[in-house]
């Protein structure tokens, strides 16, 4: 194995409180190779002092050529996940293996110094527009809709073979969230599923059938777009009467609810069970990881539980981490699981649950575990 050297720490130092009413000093410190005095460093994250994930908008103080610091008051418990960039996601921080660091986090506990070693930065490819694909990809871009939802790109992954095959047709998994399964050059932090990775790996192997994914972009309004209200029904009606056709035209599909499944991760995964659960004469299986099943203004529990009808012929992978987010995320996702189970689902037959207890709420760890809701839908063995 290659030995890198990369040395980053983490200090938790206490210090003297500033005036600060119920709220607790977290300082930043980042040492790097030396920079020239016109470039900055900025900090950003899941906090809106963190400006949300905007990767030039919280620049941090330069103290010489190669250390800079930003200082932040934040409520104790305070779950903070966060990166380092020299003002765009085409410039993040990197480790010695040229790799972008997974989201750095922290729960703000007292006062405390944090300190990061940065060995390299990420160059501004200019010009470059696709990133790391395996496999072939088409795209359906500025997809417009008859239903009163905003246009967006499709990407469509052809698994191997598929020009060669011209005979051979194929399941599909529909994935929300698009631009983040594939291409890590279009994906929020740069960091994708890995999909077509994952995917191409499995058929290979002969592991899983070959199938065809197609990953729906979101929108500026995902939220309302993947939650349980008009825009999201819409957006439901759209997959079913608009996408869904287009798709099974375009390519040599099985077009049959048993060859068709959903995958989502977040919001994503709870629109994914809405799908399946609306309609399940169209989506026989759905993954729904780290899904927001119950949290805040948030709540598809309620339907499950006064639901009398039939048991609905679908099945259901549902998983989540144990960190931050996704640890947040636990009690709706238990009382969805036990809603399932009280009209009658039976776990390993209906559904299956995966906890990672270890798993933050992000797409590196969502990639880590898309094999196993690849193999439970597509598995060969499964046939």
């Amino acid at each position: 194995m290659k030995k890198t050297f990369f040395f980053f720490s983490l200090m938790l130092v206490a210090f003297s409180a500033i005036n600060q009413k119920d709220s607790v000093l977290v300082q930043f410190i980042v040492n790097t190779q030396p920079n020239s005095e016109s470039e900055d460093i900025f900090l950003t994250g899941n906090n809106q002092q963190l400006a949300n994930w905007n990767p030039g908008t919280v620049k941090m103080n330069r103290m010489n050529d190669s250390t800079f610091t930003k200082s932040f008051f934040f409520k104790p418990n305070t779950f903070l996940e966060f990166k380092f960039t020299k003002g765009s996601w085409e410039t993040e921080a990197l480790r010695e293996d040229e790799k972008a660091f997974k989201n750095f986090s922290l729960k703000v506990a007292g006062d405390s110094i944090l300190t990061f070693k940065i060995p390299k930065w990420k160059m501004n490819q200019e010009g470059e527009k696709w990133g790391q694909i395996t496999g072939n990809v088409e795209y359906i871009f500025n997809l417009k809709t008859h239903i009163q939802l905003l246009p967006r790109d499709v990407i469509v992954w052809l698994p191997p073979g598929y020009y060669e095959n011209t005979e051979q047709r194929y399941p599909v998994l529909y994935m929300h969230d698009g631009q983040n399964i594939i291409d890590p050059e279009t994906s929020f932090l740069g960091i994708d599923w890995q999909i077509d990775e994952t995917a191409d790996s499995l058929i290979k192997l002969n592991k899983i059938e070959p199938i065809i994914i197609v990953g729906v972009y979101n929108t500026t309004n995902r939220r309302t777009e993947y939650s349980e209200n008009d825009t999201g029904y819409a957006y439901i009606d759209f997959l079913v009467g608009e996408l869904k056709p287009m798709i099974d035209k375009r390519y040599r599909t099985k077009p049959e609810r048993e060859n068709t499944a959903v995958a989502g991760s977040s919001m994503g995964g709870l629109i994914s069970f809405m799908a399946a659960w609306e309609k399940p004469e169209v989506f026989a299986k759905a993954a729904c990881l780290s899904p927001a099943f119950k949290i805040g203004k948030y709540d598809f529990v309620d339907n499950v539980l006064t639901y009398e009808g039939k048991l609905k012929d679908i099945f259901l992978y549902i998983d989540n981490g144990g960190i931050g987010l996704d640890n947040s995320l636990q009690a709706g996702i238990d009382e969805m699981l036990t809603a399932i189970k009280n009209i009658g689902y039976q776990e390993g037959e209906n559904f299956v649950w995966v906890k990672d207890k270890f798993a933050e709420h992000n797409e590196s760890a969502w990639a880590e575990r898309a094999h196993l809701f690849l193999k439970l839908f597509f598995g060969k063995e499964n046939k």
